[in-house]
């Protein structure tokens, strides 16, 4: 996998899904856009601040609560590239496995705004901005092929 750079957005512990994208905006009959509501009810105005490549940067327990794909995929959409972590929720885990959503488990204390490098291959977590370095466990290489190419149905497709 490639290695991404892009700038922090920080939040806490337990992160729900249902902060991430708000139950009633799965209820209209059009779901494209949903990376318009992302944090609505938390960070009013975040969807507009993101730029393609941000990061999410949390603490544990990330992506609690429900079980829907729509939360890491309004991610992808609103263009996060990586969301880095202490721990996930298995369910969100997965769901973003499956999607492409590169997740990292790292405790990270950089501030928001700070631009990071995660380098997958490596391991490694590196703050541009003041020089400190993390590390993480890498993902076994079928798991690391599976966000490379976008997702399970994404590989599926690419194998055929």
């Amino acid at each position: 996998m490639e290695s991404i750079e892009g700038r922090i957005w920080r939040f806490g512990d337990h992160v729900d899904t249902d902060q991430i994208i708000p139950a009633e905006r799965l209820l209209a009959e059009n779901l494209d856009h949903l990376n318009d509501y992302i944090f609505e009810k938390v960070r009013p105005g975040f969807s507009s601040q993101i730029r393609k490549g941000d990061i999410i940067v949390a603490g544990k327990n990330f992506g609690c609560g429900s079980s829907r794909e729509h939360a890491p995929l309004s991610l992808i959409e609103a263009g996060i590239s990586c969301v880095v972590a202490e721990s996930f929720a298995r369910i969100f885990f997965r769901n973003s496995i499956n999607i492409g959503l590169l997740l990292v488990e790292c405790k990270v204390d950089s501030a928001e705004g700070n631009v990071i490098v995660v380098d997958p291959d490596k391991g490694s977590i590196v703050d541009v901005e003041d020089g400190k370095v993390y590390s993480f466990p890498q993902y076994p290489k079928f798991i690391g092929s599976l966000i490379s190419a976008g997702g399970l149905m994404a590989k599926i497709k690419g194998e055929r």
